[in-house]
C-alpha cells in the first residue's frame, strides 16, 4: 500500500477526532484534541482498531507506539502529518529522511525489574494508627479500576457483601463528569445498584499522579476517612512498553501503599496477575500462592514488566508491616450468568476474526480464564476473611480446558471451522484479514511481530509448553464452605456467552 494523497495536521486531527467518537459512541464535539487518548479509556483492542483506520487514510499503517511518544490527537495528527510528508518524499524522490522523532523502542531488554522494585522508604505503617483486623464491616472503602470491567463488577459485590460506602478514583473533569462515566460502566455491565447509587461515590484524581492526582490535603483526609483499600486499577496495554505503563500500574501502587500507611492503617487487597510468572524460569512448573516470584528475566511484554514490580512493592509494604492481600486473576471472561462482558477483549475478538476467516491456528493452549463474577466475588469474600492477610490468592480457573474444546462447540454451531499449523494460520491471517471488517486485522501487531530474543510472536509466548502450570488449590480451600464457586467451562457456559454475543450483534449465526 503506498501513500496516494497528502494530508495536513488538521486534516488528519478533524479525521481522527470523527472515528474516535464513532469508536466511544459520543458525539465528536465531546473529544478535546489537546487531551490525553488516555482520559477516553482507551483499551489496546480499540487503539489498534484506531491505528488500523489511520492505515486506510493515510496508506502505510503507523506503529502503535506513536499513542504513547504522542499521546492526543493534536500531538499525534502533527506527527503522522509529518510522516505523510517524509513517505510523499521517498516516493518522490527516492531519498530517505531521518525521522524527527527519537526510537520508538522505548525500552530494551536489558531493563533490570529487580532494580525498579524500590518502594519509598518513607511508606511505612509505623506512625500510622493501627487497625483491629480483620476488617469485617468496613464502613468506608476505596476502590481504584472503579470504570474497568473488573471494577464494576467489583463494586457490585462490595454494594452486595458490605453496607460500606465506596469511594471509587475517578479521572475527569469534575463530578458530573465522575459520576456519570461511573454509572454508564455500571449500566455497561448490567449492573444494578438497587437504589445503593448513593454509597457509590466519585473522587477525582488519577492514578498516574503523585498523591494519586489529589491535593495533600485531599489524600490526608482520604487516608482519615477510608478504612479498606481495593487496588484493582491498571493501565492494560499488551503494546505499550514498560515504560509507558509505569506511572500508572508502578507508581500508581506506590501512592495507594502511601495513602494506605498516612493517618491510620488501612488494609491493601491488590489485584496483580498470573502474569508475574511469565519467566520462561517457571515454564512446565507447578507455582502455588506462597510461591516466591523472584525470577523476571524474559518476561516481555511491558503491561507483564508492571504488574512484577508492583507486587514486589506490595510485598515490600507487607514486609513493613502493613496487612495486604493479594489476588492473581489470570484473563477474565464474562459473567457465568448473564454473559456480558467486554466484547473487545483479546479472547472476543479472536474468537470473531477466526470464524471470518474460517481458520483457527493449531496451537497448544489451555482456556484458563475465569469469569468475572468469580473473580469479583472471590476478591471481596476473602478480603474480610481472618486469615487471608498477608496471603495470596491464584483466581485461576479450577478445570481449565484446551483450546480444541472450544473450536469443537464452536463448530456445533454450524460454523465451518478449519485448524492449521499456525504459520499456515499467520499467512491466512496476511491473506484474508486485510480491513477492519476483521478484528484480527487490529491485532496483528500481537500475532505477527517478533517480542522477544527468540524472535517469538505473542502467541508464541503463551504456548502450554512455555507457561507454568499456576495451582489454586489452596484458593479453593479457602474458598470452601462460601457460595463462591468458578462456573466450569462447559457447554451451559458457552452457551450463555454465545447468546449475549449474538444478541448484541458481536456476533451472526453461520
Amino acid at each position: 500500500m503506498t501513500v496516494t494523497q497528502s494530508y495536513s495536521a488538521a486534516e488528519i486531527q478533524a479525521w481522527m477526532v470523527s472515528h474516535l467518537a464513532e469508536l466511544l459512541a459520543v458525539e465528536a464535539d465531546e473529544i478535546d484534541p489537546s487531551i490525553n487518548l488516555e482520559s477516553y479509556g482507551l483499551d489496546s483492542a480499540q487503539a489498534m482498531t484506531m491505528v488500523s483506520q489511520l492505515e486506510k487514510l493515510l496508506g502505510f499503517q503507523p506503529s502503535p507506539l506513536l499513542l504513547w511518544h504522542y499521546p492526543t490527537i493534536e500531538s499525534l495528527s502533527q506527527r503522522l502529518a509529518e510522516e505523510v510528508e517524509e513517505k510523499s518524499d521517498v516516493q518522490d524522490t527516492g531519498v530517505v529522511r531521518p525521522k524527527n522523532t527519537s526510537s520508538l523502542n522505548a525500552d530494551t531488554p536489558t531493563l533490570n525489574l529487580q532494580a525498579e522494585a524500590v518502594l519509598d522508604p518513607t511508606i511505612h505503617p509505623g506512625g500510622a494508627i493501627p487497625v483491629a483486623l480483620p476488617v469485617t464491616q468496613p464502613k468506608k472503602v476505596f476502590l481504584t479500576g472503579s470504570t474497568g470491567f473488573l471494577g464494576a463488577f467489583i463494586i457490585r459485590e462490595l454494594l452486595k457483601q458490605t453496607q460500606a460506602d465506596i469511594y471509587c478514583l475517578v479521572r475527569a473533569a469534575n463530578l458530573d463528569e465522575a459520576d456519570s462515566k461511573l454509572q454508564k460502566n455500571l449500566e455497561r455491565y448490567g449492573i444494578c445498584q438497587d437504589g445503593s447509587k448513593s454509597r457509590v461515590i466519585p473522587v477525582i484524581g488519577d492514578l498516574s499522579e503523585p498523591l494519586l492526582g489529589l491535593s495533600s490535603t485531599q489524600f490526608q483526609t482520604l487516608a482519615a476517612e477510608i478504612d479498606t483499600i481495593y487496588h484493582s486499577g491498571a493501565l492494560l496495554n499488551y503494546v505499550f512498553p514498560y515504560s509507558a505503563l509505569k506511572a500508572a500500574n508502578v507508581l500508581g501502587t506506590q501512592e495507594v501503599l502511601r495513602l494506605a500507611c498516612q493517618v491510620k492503617v488501612k488494609p491493601v487487597h491488590y489485584v496483580s496477575s498470573v502474569a508475574v510468572f511469565e519467566s520462561p524460569v517457571y515454564a512446565g512448573q507447578v507455582v502455588k500462592e506462597d510461591d516466591d516470584f523472584s525470577h523476571w528475566e524474559g518476561i516481555y511484554l511491558g503491561y507483564s514488566q508492571t504488574k512484577w514490580v508492583a507486587e514486589k512493592l506490595v510485598k515490600i509494604a507487607s514486609d513493613r508491616g502493613l496487612p495486604v492481600t493479594i489476588h492473581r486473576p489470570p484473563l477474565i471472561a464474562a459473567d457465568s450468568e448473564t454473559g456480558i462482558g467486554n466484547t473487545h477483549d483479546f479472547i472476543n475478538l479472536m474468537v470473531k476474526g477466526c470464524l471470518q476467516m474460517g481458520y483457527f491456528p493449531e496451537v497448544e493452549y489451555m482456556l484458563d480464564m475465569s469469569p468475572v463474577d468469580y473473580v469479583s466475588k472471590a476478591i471481596v469474600h476473602l478480603s474480610m476473611q481472618k486469615d487471608a492477610i498477608g496471603q495470596a490468592f491464584h483466581l485461576q480457573h479450577p478445570e481449565p480446558v484446551g483450546l480444541n474444546v472450544l473450536v469443537d462447540w464452536v463448530r456445533s454451531f454450524g460454523y465451518d471451522i478449519n485448524i492449521i499449523p499456525y504459520e499456515e494460520w499467520q499467512a491466512k491471517l496476511i491473506e484474508s484479514a486485510t480491513s477492519t471488517d476483521n478484528p484480527l486485522y487490529t491485532l496483528r501487531p500481537f500475532l505477527l511481530e517478533r517480542w522477544s530474543d527468540e524472535q517469538l510472536t505473542i502467541p508464541d509466548l503463551y504456548l502450554k509448553a512455555r507457561r507454568p502450570h499456576i495451582s489454586c488449590e489452596e484458593t479453593v480451600k479457602a474458598l470452601a464452605g462460601s457460595d463462591v464457586a468458578c462456573a466450569p467451562i462447559d457447554s451451559k457456559l458457552f452457551m450463555t456467552y454465545i447468546a449475549y454475543l449474538l444478541q448484541s450483534g458481536f456476533l451472526t449465526l453461520a
